[in-house]
């Protein structure tokens, strides 16, 4: 079976927000970026400066937008929204405290944090509705100017694990404002299907 030829695509989370320090479910809530997550975006500026950034794409929200600025400002790349890369509709958990979730609802925490097949937010989006739009928007990068960084969420960064076949990390272990590599089927290879 030949192999599909991959390139490298860089993603990362956007800068951290007064939301995300207090240890809260965002979802679509659409906080902006804390002190902290401005001078990670700038971090995150200089990285992808020396990785010599040819484009930025970002979710539309604004903690994602504000951090792909700062990039697209310190590199030159031009920005490109892409509303499939916003992060995952968290439903009745949007708003509400990490660790209460852990200890209300524990078989379904444990289930999100292990990106269980089948998981779904209640009241939103499962896992497999965001991993295909983030299949959508990743395949619509690697189209474009090279090398790209796509400013997103963790979930998105999840999805995209999770469409190449890998079980992804707990998202309290995805840092903000740091470049992820991972390889993805080279623009025009065959789409993958859902793990």
């Amino acid at each position: 079976m030949p192999r599909t030829p991959t390139q490298s695509l860089l993603l990362a989370r956007h800068g951290q927000t007064a939301d995300n320090a207090a240890g809260l479910i965002l979802g679509r809530r659409d906080p902006v970026l804390s002190e902290l997550g401005w001078a990670q975006a700038r971090a995150l500026a200089a990285a992808a400066q020396e990785a010599a950034i040819a484009a930025v794409w970002t979710s539309p929200m604004r903690r994602a937008a504000a951090t792909a600025e700062i990039v697209s400002e310190v590199t030159g790349a031009p920005v490109s929204v892409l509303a499939d890369l916003a992060e995952s509709d968290r439903g009745d958990w949007e708003g509400r405290p990490v660790a209460e979730l852990r200890r209300s609802e524990p078989e379904r925490f444990a289930a999100f944090e292990a990106a269980s097949d089948g998981f779904a937010f209640p009241g939103g989006e499962s896992l497999a509705e965001q991993v295909a739009r983030t299949r959508r928007a990743l395949d619509r990068v690697v189209a474009g100017p090279q090398p790209a960084l796509v400013v997103a969420h963790v979930g998105t960064i999840r999805a995209a694990m999770l469409a190449l076949g890998c079980r992804p990390p707990a998202e309290a272990d995805v840092a903000h404002a740091q470049i992820i590599e991972l390889p993805w089927p080279a623009s025009g290879s065959e789409s993958m299907t859902l793990p």
